[in-house]
């Protein structure tokens, strides 16, 4: 059962297809939402579309920020709008004390600023709820981009999964039901029993540089330096490497294009390749979460 969020006013502020869903959700609840660098449809007084951050944010009682949130540049992640949109400490330091900022997950910069503005910080994609729905479009997403950087099928390849995290799984599991060849490396050992049981092969991240010669397609899961130059030095030329990983991934992408291996960066693949599910997946959760917070923060 959703909640309730008749008069609550919201801000999102930028995005893409996944944020538009979300819109329709709250207004759809009775939230009145300030929209800033989406393309949804002007339906007052539920939906008010605005041209700058500062206008949107005033007497907000909550902001949602696009699931990457700011990029590295110092902007907000917005895919259509062609002007820059800066999220500033100025501007947070402005909203009520501990107000709830929702985002996928943060950078550095917004965790700074978000300490020295006293709002409340909430990375839904740290949420088994969310994240296990959204590995789902993220190995498909996955496994369409090694269908298309290959040219072998998926059935019977050589298919290594690094990592057997909420994506890891997902993708290793949609691997083995195509008929890949599947390999999992793992640094747990309970997990490494679970491969097994599963009909795929374990493998530990010690054993990856005497195996990684026989992978065909590699995909990372692991937000960490895991595919090294020593390790990628073992691989075959002829591999591909799809890395799913937050940014900057797991990959060493300069020693990959120096050996000929195809590596490919594919972070938010959810919303590239199935923004009406993930922003259903969002529209889910965010507005019991909004809910729970101001509940929390009004005292009662």
């Amino acid at each position: 059962m959703q909640p309730d969020l008749k008069g609550v006013k919201v801000a999102v502020l930028g995005g893409d297809a996944r944020e538009i869903v979300l819109v329709s959700t709250l207004s759809r609840l009775g939230a009145h939402v300030r929209v800033v660098g989406l393309p949804v449809k002007h339906d007052p007084p539920h939906v008010s579309l605005y041209g700058s951050l500062e206008e949107a944010l005033a007497d907000v009682q909550a902001v949602i920020l696009p699931v990457p949130g700011i990029l590295e540049n110092g902007n907000l992640y917005c895919v259509y709008e062609e002007k820059p949109l800066v999220l500033s400490e100025a501007l947070l330091v402005k909203l009520p004390p501990q107000a709830p900022i929702f985002v996928g997950f943060a950078r550095p910069k917004l965790k700074e600023m978000v300490q020295r503005s006293n709002v409340k910080l909430i990375t839904v994609l740290d949420l088994d709820e969310v994240a296990i729905l959204n590995s789902i479009p993220s190995a498909e997403g996955a496994v369409q981009m090694a269908m298309e950087n290959t040219d072998i099928t998926i059935h019977n390849s050589k298919s290594f999964v690094l990592g057997f995290g909420r994506t890891g799984a997902s993708i290793a599991r949609l691997l083995h039901g195509m008929g890949a060849r599947v390999t999992v490396v793992t640094r747990s050992a309970a997990h490494r029993a679970r491969i097994y049981e599963m009909g795929m092969e374990p493998l530990s991240f010690q054993e990856l540089p005497d195996a990684i010669a026989r992978a065909e397609i590699i995909f990372n899961t692991v937000p960490a330096m895991v595919l090294n130059n020593s390790v990628l030095s073992k691989a075959r030329e002829d591999a591909v490497i799809i890395d799913v990983a937050s940014p900057p991934g797991g990959t060493d992408f300069e020693a990959a294009a120096r050996l000929g291996i195809k590596a490919l960066l594919a972070p938010g693949l959810p919303g590239k390749v199935a923004p009406k599910t993930a922003g259903q997946i969002l529209s889910k959760v965010i507005p019991s979460l909004l809910a729970q917070e101001l509940v929390r923060k009004n005292g009662h």
